[in-house]
């Protein structure tokens, strides 16, 4: 007969190893668990194409290691990141490449190795990549970006010159016919001309005749790209807003014959500040206006601004706020801050003068006073503050805060129509006013 205490403790022995055996099968689940979280994890990825640059954004929770190298024949850019597995957010960055993109055919995506994942873009023409890593800021967490820049740049001042050349012919012929008659016109004594020469009776001279060449407007839509700017209660992206009240301004002054409009971007692509204002320069603009629709923390806040640059600190702490919030754009949007482009732009956004700031004061003042007659306004006079984006040394240069996003009844005007349009043909008349009384100067011509 078998002893009952020795078969007891045999199940006892059992028992022990089984829950032994249970307890080492959870910890290995465990440490598998932990494992998988510890993976990185893409959570998210975003093609802003433009004639400026094409970004790639891929955006993770952790930071990854990057490596690139590019092929030819045919032009290629490959990038490799390390610690991914490939996943189904990854492979949507396949139809995230449109047809319409100035540099990217097709991108490629695939397990190269365990743990690296290899992205291949097929390129319509050379680029000069720029590759870097951002870390968390506002609504993003760990960010990866790929800018790719063609390798001979488009020359915005002979674009624009190209598309107002008829509008300058024009003016061009104005003036000479407006020139001869007053020629005429200080000889009394003189000669009846030649019948070849016979100018027609004209009354009062055309009014672009007192503009010896055309003025060109730098408008400025902030935001853009992964910088959404202020977002509404009702979803409105100040970036999307701000670039339709942009385009209205920009087609009203084509229909000007005295001006013409650059716009800093016409998409939804990111511009670092610094940018913007050496664009602005670079089709020596006459004038720089920022356009925003801005939020602020209490969400009964409303009425339009305009602000221009302050050296003496900022005239109120709204004005304070609005600056430091929108000189963030850079960090929201990514710059690459390893550019050798930063130097240069610390050099410029010193180089603000007395003289500048006067004007701008001057053209802010009329804008104002038209946005005024039919728009409530925050505050009645022109403020001012830091903001970077209007740090151009020689150009006249505003921001028009259109209203305030975060007011529902306001974000509602944005969206409307009618109020962009009124909002633009204010803009407009206040730098009509501007320049009949601030006549640009001639050109220098280098020799």
């Amino acid at each position: 007969m078998s002893n009952p205490f020795s078969k007891s403790k045999t199940d006892l022995a059992r028992r022990r190893h089984l829950k032994s055996s249970a307890k080492l099968l959870g910890l290995v689940l465990l440490l598998g668990e932990i494992d998988i979280a510890w993976g990185a994890k893409i959570l998210g990825v975003r093609v802003w194409p433009s004639e400026d640059y094409t970004r790639i954004t891929l955006e993770s929770d952790t930071p990854l290691p990057i490596t690139q190298q590019i092929l030819t024949n045919p032009d290629r850019l490959v990038v490799d990141v390390q610690g991914l597995e490939l996943n189904p957010t990854l492979k949507d960055l396949v139809a995230k490449i449109k047809p319409n993109d100035p540099y990217v055919s097709q991108v490629r995506v695939g397990q190269f190795q365990p743990g690296v994942v290899r992205l291949v873009f097929d390129l319509k023409e050379p680029i000069k990549p720029q590759l870097f890593t951002l870390d968390p800021v506002a609504e993003y967490n760990y960010r990866m970006v790929f800018d790719l820049y063609p390798t001979t740049p488009p020359d915005p001042l002979m674009e624009l010159v190209k598309s107002s050349a008829k509008k300058e012919s024009a003016l061009t012929k104005s003036n000479e016919e407006v020139d001869l008659i007053a020629q005429f016109a200080t000889k009394k004594d003189s000669p009846k001309p030649p019948v070849a020469q016979a100018i027609p009776e004209v009354k009062e001279a055309p009014a672009q005749a007192k503009y010896k060449r055309l003025i060109t407007i730098a408008i400025d839509p902030g935001h853009g790209g992964e910088d959404p700017g202020a977002i509404g209660s009702m979803g409105s992206r100040e970036k999307h807003v701000v670039l339709s009240i942009a385009k209205r301004l920009k087609d009203k002054i084509e229909n000007e014959a005295y001006m013409r409009p650059y716009l800093t971007r016409d998409g939804d692509y990111f511009v670092p500040l610094h940018v913007r204002v050496q664009k602005a320069r670079r089709v020596e603009a006459d004038l720089f206006v920022s356009i925003h629709a801005d939020a602020f923390i209490e969400s009964h806040a409303k009425g339009a601004s305009v602000f221009t640059l302050s050296q003496m600190g900022a005239s109120s702490t709204m004005a304070r706020w609005m600056a430091n919030k929108e000189n963030a754009s850079d960090l929201i949007g990514g710059i690459n801050i390893k550019t050798q482009d930063r130097q240069v732009a610390n050099l410029l956004l010193d180089m603000s003068t007395t003289a500048q700031i006067k004007d701008s004061l001057q053209v802010g003042n009329s804008i104002l006073k038209q946005i005024g007659g039919f728009a409530p306004l925050h505050k009645g006079k022109v403020e001012q503050a830091s903001f970077a984006v209007l740090k151009a040394p020689d150009i006249p240069s505003i921001l028009v805060e259109t209203a305030f996003i975060s007011n529902p009844q306001e974000e509602a005007k944005l969206n409307d129509d009618g109020y962009q349009d009124r909002i633009a043909d204010a803009i407009l008349r206040g730098i009509k006013d501007y320049f009949s009384k601030n006549p640009p100067v001639a050109r220098r011509v280098n020799t």
